[in-house]
């Protein structure tokens, strides 16, 4: 164990897209747990679009980080020291704390996890908040239906590609959108959709109806944006959207104008947005579902790990661009397990 920790703090608040010069990287003390804490040492940080909400300073659900504060994030790391009798040296966890390397934390938030079950990494991603997320917001909003079109945008990424195989299982029809050739081909050859359609493409409405020539009965919205623009007027009477992000406005100074909601009456529309944290109480219940299909291959995954601390402000900002394929993750130290 090193005795120094390190930190990547928000050195300034970012007007538009964030950079590299937001953040600052310093040298701190190794944290102390206190009675009832545990010291982890990080061995993966999950990055995620919900952080740049967090960087912002602007109210939300959930308090802004602070000017000169470590930058909010998911661990999962290996037990250093343990003042909480329910965990020991070397256990592994879900639940360390932030851009760090080392985070003291309280034991009864954490997370034992078995990496005979699944690698450790996977409870940052497909079993981790990006699975509950897709789970939660199919059965309590989706609700996709056998013969139904579920549309799902940013499907190659960590919350949409699991969205798109749960409701696949249901036995919908799968239309994914992703960002390039590479990614559809990744979205419709592995994850099994019927179709995925690049949102680059030059006529985005067209694309959408040739693929869903039936009309969209579900969207999972990941996007926003133009992407959303092209998806609204296409939603079938008794359409359902889950409004999960909209990653491609996160960004912006201003917002952009909505779509006319005369439809939703007119249609019949469910709109509805969801915060993953208010359905906490049911990721037991996801993983006793989901972790024996990731072990098994028939629930899919990707990874994208960029490797060590100093990387991530890079990484994020590559994230709110749309640069990384696959759940997007840190390797903040070694990894045991994959030895």
């Amino acid at each position: 164990m090193e005795n120094r920790n390190r930190q990547v703090l928000l050195k300034r608040r970012p007007s538009g897209t964030p950079t590299p010069a937001d953040f600052e990287i310093v040298d701190a003390p190794l944290p102390d747990p206190g009675k009832g804490e545990v010291l982890v040492r990080g061995i993966y940080l999950s990055l995620d679009p919900y952080m740049r909400g967090r960087i912002s300073g602007v109210r939300s659900y959930a308090k802004p980080t602070e000017i000169g504060a470590v930058i909010e994030g998911r661990v999962v790391g290996e037990v250093a020291r343990s003042r909480d009798p329910t965990f020991r040296e070397g256990d592994y966890v879900l639940g360390g704390y932030g851009w760090q390397l080392y985070s003291a934390v309280p034991g009864q938030g954490l997370l034992k996890l078995d990496p005979a079950e699944a690698p450790l990494s996977t409870a940052l991603g497909i079993l981790g908040m990006p699975g509950l997320t897709a789970f939660v917001g199919l059965s309590e909003i989706g609700h996709p239906q056998r013969g139904e079109t579920v549309v799902v945008s940013a499907a190659s990424g960590a919350v949409g590609a699991v969205a798109g195989q749960l409701a696949m299982r249901e036995g919908a029809r799968i239309v994914g959108i992703a960002g390039g050739v590479d990614k559809c081909r990744y979205v419709e050859a592995e994850l099994g959709f019927d179709a995925c359609i690049d949102h680059r493409a030059a006529d985005l409405g067209a694309a959408l109806d040739r693929a869903c020539p039936k009309g969209i009965d579900v969207y999972w919205e990941n996007v926003g944006g133009a992407v959303q623009q092209a998806v609204f007027p296409r939603l079938n009477d008794f359409g359902r959207m889950v409004m999960c992000g909209m990653v491609a406005e996160y960004n912006d100074v201003e917002p952009r104008p909505g779509p006319n909601l005369t439809s939703a009456v007119r249609r019949r529309l469910k709109i509805q947005g969801f915060i993953v944290s208010d359905q906490w109480q049911r990721f037991a219940e996801y993983r006793a579902m989901a972790a024996p299909l990731v072990k098994c291959g028939e629930l899919k995954y990707r990874e994208d790990i960029v490797d060590g601390l100093d990387r991530t402000p890079e990484a994020f900002v590559g994230l709110l661009r749309g640069r990384n394929f696959g759940k997007l993750v840190v390797k903040l130290g070694d990894d045991p397990t994959r030895r």
